[in-house]
């Protein structure tokens, strides 16, 4: 999937926070607990993902209150390799008793193998309570309800610094023709491009790409056509697909927008995709599109001054989403998250799923630092950045629509394949045309 797992985000997008959360009625939310667990006390359950490093830290933190509330010990192990791992070790007898799984599509594969486990009304409830029909439906197969989400991520910002707008007297725009003209505002007051890009990213460069498309698609010809487009009954060949491409074009195949600390339009293939933070922390770039996990990469950067640059409005860089295509619209975002599916209907098992399906449980994680949830329950307001509690806010809206990464729903041989590659040699001078066709030809390999 893209950088929802594999870049390590969202929000990011990954970036970070502390403390721990003690929150009453846990246990009733959760689906019983405390003396009416007793019977559970001394149980583990095992969980697996791909959620790596200090995050994965936190995750494990995140069940202290549970255990004390029902005695259930939870342990999450990470996996680097998860997402080419899983799926051989439930057809071997050895899944895990809950897996996180950062990809529908993954997903999918899971549920065909006939091994996950339908959960129980109280997470069905509570997904229904909690989240919009569209997240339940990602966690669904042919009509029948697997897995429930858990954390979310939003992609598709525009990264900036707030000082060198206020120097140029420029302000967000608010629709797409206003990022042209913003565009060419500071092109005219720098002489210089005002944008960076970077696809690399060794076997899955040109995922940077797809994402510029998915936001277009979303924007231009709405949730419906998008979901059609992912379903494949739109073609990449179709009309609508090519206006997306056009429109990206009109930014990343401009030589007098691109690529601004690195080169000319050519040398985004073999710019590092994290490496634009770095050209936005010190000036070189003013403007660069990528996900919220991007604010991590800032972390390492170093403004002209040498110091590392604050996120914050009033920062040194900050972020705004991809405008819609006309003022006004309702916001538009793609994004990713992770679903929860039980390969095991033990009663402690049970009892860990629902209590993950709880504002508790999101409470819990997001204080914690660098993550977001959609459950529309929780307390944005936890987040660990001004940053992320826009963002959580942002998709918790039920105004705001919301659609998966399109290139992580589609078949392997199109979202991380030909979808892919053919962004790279888009970039490269490939005519757009013969790109499409190109794409499209991965649903026949």
């Amino acid at each position: 999937m893209k950088m929802s797992s594999r870049r390590s985000v969202i929000l990011p997008l990954a970036l970070l926070g502390v403390a721990g959360i003690v929150l009453s009625g846990c246990a009733e939310t959760a689906g019983g607990g405390g003396n009416g667990s007793s019977d559970l006390s001394g149980k583990t359950v095992n969980i697996a993902g791909g959620i790596t490093g200090g995050e994965a830290d936190a995750l494990n933190k995140t069940f202290d209150q549970f255990t004390k509330d029902t005695g259930i010990k939870v342990v999450y192990t990470g996996d680097k390799s998860f997402e080419g791992n899983i799926v051989t070790k439930v057809n071997g007898g050895s899944a895990p008793d809950i897996a996180i799984v950062p990809q529908p599509g993954l997903l999918q594969t899971l549920i065909g193998t006939g091994q996950v486990v339908k959960p129980s009304q109280t997470v069905s409830d509570n997904v229904d309570k909690y989240w919009s029909a569209d997240w339940k439906s990602y966690g669904s197969a042919d009509g029948t309800f697997y897995a429930a989400p858990m954390l979310a991520n939003v992609k598709g910002y525009v990264w900036y610094s707030p000082a060198d707008f206020t120097k140029w007297g420029v302000k967000v725009p608010t629709s797409w023709q206003g990022l042209i003209d913003l565009t060419n505002t500071i092109r005219s007051k720098t002489g210089k491009p005002p944008w960076c890009a970077g696809f690399f990213s060794d076997a899955a460069s040109g995922w940077p790409g797809t994402d510029w498309v998915e936001d277009l698609v979303l924007r231009q010809s709405g949730p419906d056509v998008y979901d059609q487009w992912v379903a494949g009954d739109v073609k990449f060949t179709d009309p609508q697909i090519k206006k997306a491409f056009d429109a990206v074009g009109q930014i990343l195949l401009n030589p007098d927008y691109v690529n601004a600390g690195f080169g000319n339009v050519k040398s985004i293939n073999p710019t590092a995709f994290g490496d634009v933070a770095a050209k936005v922390a010190d000036g070189t770039c003013a403007l660069t599109h990528q996900a919220s996990f991007l604010s991590a990469n800032f972390l390492e950067a170093k403004t002209k001054d040498g110091k590392t640059p604050t996120v914050a409005p009033d920062g040194d860089v900050y972020a705004f989403v991809l405008p819609s295509i006309n003022e006004g619209d309702a916001p538009s975002i793609e994004g990713g998250g992770e679903f929860v599916a039980a390969f095991s209907n033990e009663p402690a098992v049970q009892k860990v799923q629902e209590y993950m399906t709880t504002p508790d449980f999101a409470n819990a994680r997001v204080k914690l630092g660098g993550v977001i949830s959609a459950n529309s329950g929780a307390d944005p307001t936890l987040a660990s950045s001004q940053f992320l509690q826009e963002a959580m806010k942002l998709v918790q809206d039920k105004n705001t629509v919301f659609r998966f990464d399109a290139s992580d729903l589609m078949p392997a041989t199109v979202g991380s394949g030909s979808f892919w590659k053919g962004m790279v040699s888009w970039i490269d001078g490939m005519p757009t045309k013969d790109v499409l066709t190109a794409i499209q030809a991965g649903y026949q390999n």
